[in-house]
């Protein structure tokens, strides 16, 4: 049979026998030979791990026992989160990579339990924040629908990873969009969920009011099933909610009668740089939601400007905050973009971050009092495609730029990127869909019936064919 290219696909052909574990894990391990160096994939790639727990996951399949529904599926992690099997970098020179001492974090521990194989830890932007200069050790991250262009941050290596198929699905972090920017620009699905839904231990933190940990995969379907596998409190992160856990993938009917979802296509804050496409895709992507069943209206997101600033200063301080002892002394080894952002966090007063938190609180209550009218937000994730690397900050964090997705960080709510089409010139566009608190089951619905009208997120790039490698 040809390789699946979702995680349930994957999952069903592993228990009907059709494909092992092994064979699984080897055409991952090829696709890295072959595109790894290409597009920055890896930090690291853990092989000989991987294959031996290959063998393990196949003579659990043949056996007849219960195993855990990831069981002998490839997976990235982002090198942000530990894992036992080697060092945790942040893509920096400053950071002490036996941090947490090289111990599994949580998510990667549940990961594990459920069956998935480690293939290595993935590339990121340094410390989820900046950028790495040039000269430095680290990859060179690419996109795979276009070399010249960037993957997006700061979860760029799981993004390229699971397009390019070095591995079906991966772990990610958000804190301004780093989940859904790299899903947007490389034409795959991602998950944030709710603040506090997924437990953060061992994961190095960004801006502790807003980090989230979540699953980037191809389809929506794929991120209900790990989602399954990552949530739910932990007593180790005192920020986990102790939320009951739903069956996220009983949830995907493919129909969403009943459904009202809020359309707000960004017209109100056009930034420069929009991409003459998105409106039209927007449109047709919109269309495919009325025709599963939803009524669709129009919506204005509150404090739209307020909010995107917020993420900005909130994100900055709390970085500042947890950098500061190491800035002191070695602040020369952080990168130049890096090292600007942390710069301005300590610039900030207390009275500019109260007032921000306090804005941050009407934010929230207005943004509940709109999701009291619909059940579901719907933005585009980005109105552009991916930029060329030349542009060193694309991923500005201002709320003026074609990045859609810090305002959300800010207010807590779960929110799911899915392909929606292209670009004139052949760049992935994202649809963003944002949901009540915990409703993450919502949100994958929408998601899901929307993929089960389109093959946006089937689509795979020249660059990662084998014809077009080799």
């Amino acid at each position: 049979m040809d390789a699946p290219l979702t995680v349930t696909a994957a999952a069903a052909a592993l228990r009907a026998g059709e494909v092992s574990s092994v064979e699984l894990v080897e055409q991952a391990i090829d696709a890295a030979d072959r595109l790894d160096a290409r597009f920055g994939t890896f930090l690291d790639r853990y092989v000989d791990q991987a294959r031996a727990a290959a063998v393990a996951a196949d003579a659990r399949l043949s056996s007849g026992d219960p195993v855990g529904p990831l069981t002998g599926v490839p997976l990235g992690v982002k090198d942000l989160i530990t894992t036992s099997e080697g060092p945790t970098t942040a893509q920096s020179l400053v950071h002490d990579p036996e941090w947490n001492g090289r111990r599994d974090a949580v998510v990667v521990t549940r990961l594990r339990h459920a069956g998935g194989i480690v293939m290595g830890k993935t590339t990121t932007a340094e410390f989820a924040i900046g950028e790495s200069d040039e000269g430095s050790p680290f990859p060179v991250l690419r996109n795979p629908w276009d070399a010249g262009h960037h993957p997006g941050g700061s979860s760029s290596g799981t993004g390229s990873g699971v397009a390019t198929g070095q591995f079906l699905a991966g772990l990610g972090t958000d804190t301004g969009g780093s989940i859904r920017i790299p899903a947007a620009f490389c034409g795959i699905t991602g998950l944030m969920p709710t603040y506090g839904r997924v437990p953060k231990s061992g994961c190095v933190p960004l801006a502790y009011s807003m980090d989230r940990i979540g699953p980037m995969a191809r389809s929506a379907a794929d991120c209900a099933l790990l989602l399954s596998v990552l949530a739910g409190a932990d007593d180790s992160d005192p920020t986990s909610v102790r939320e009951p856990v739903d069956d996220y993938p009983a949830a995907l009917t493919g129909d969403l009668t009943g459904l009202r979802i809020g359309v707000d296509d960004m017209t109100a804050a056009p930034a420069r740089g929009d991409d003459p496409a998105v409106p039209g895709v927007l449109a047709a992507a919109v269309e495919v939601l009325r025709a599963a069943g939803a009524e669709v209206v129009d919506v204005r997101l509150p404090l739209w400007a307020e909010l995107n600033l917020v993420n900005v200063m909130t994100m900055f301080v709390e970085a500042a905050t947890y950098h500061q002892p190491d800035f002191e002394r070695q602040w020369t080894r952080y990168g130049k973009l890096t090292r600007s952002r942390i710069a301005a966090g300590l610039y900030y007063s207390a009275t500019d971050f109260v007032q921000a938190q306090r804005v941050r609180r009407v934010g929230m209550r207005r943004v509940a009092e709109l999701f009291a009218q619909v059940d579901l937000v719907v933005t585009p994730t980005v109105t552009a495609g991916a930029p060329p690397l030349v542009q060193t900050r694309w991923d500005r964090l201002d709320g003026g730029t074609t990045v859609r997705a810090g305002y959300w960080n800010t207010t807590g709510n779960p929110v799911l990127s899915v392909p929606m089409g292209f670009t004139g010139g052949g760049l992935p566009l994202g649809l963003q869909i944002a949901g009540r608190p915990f409703e993450e089951q919502t949100v994958l619905r929408a998601g899901e019936a929307f993929q089960r009208r389109t093959d946006w997120h089937l689509q795979v790039p020249q660059l990662a064919d084998p014809a077009q490698a080799a």
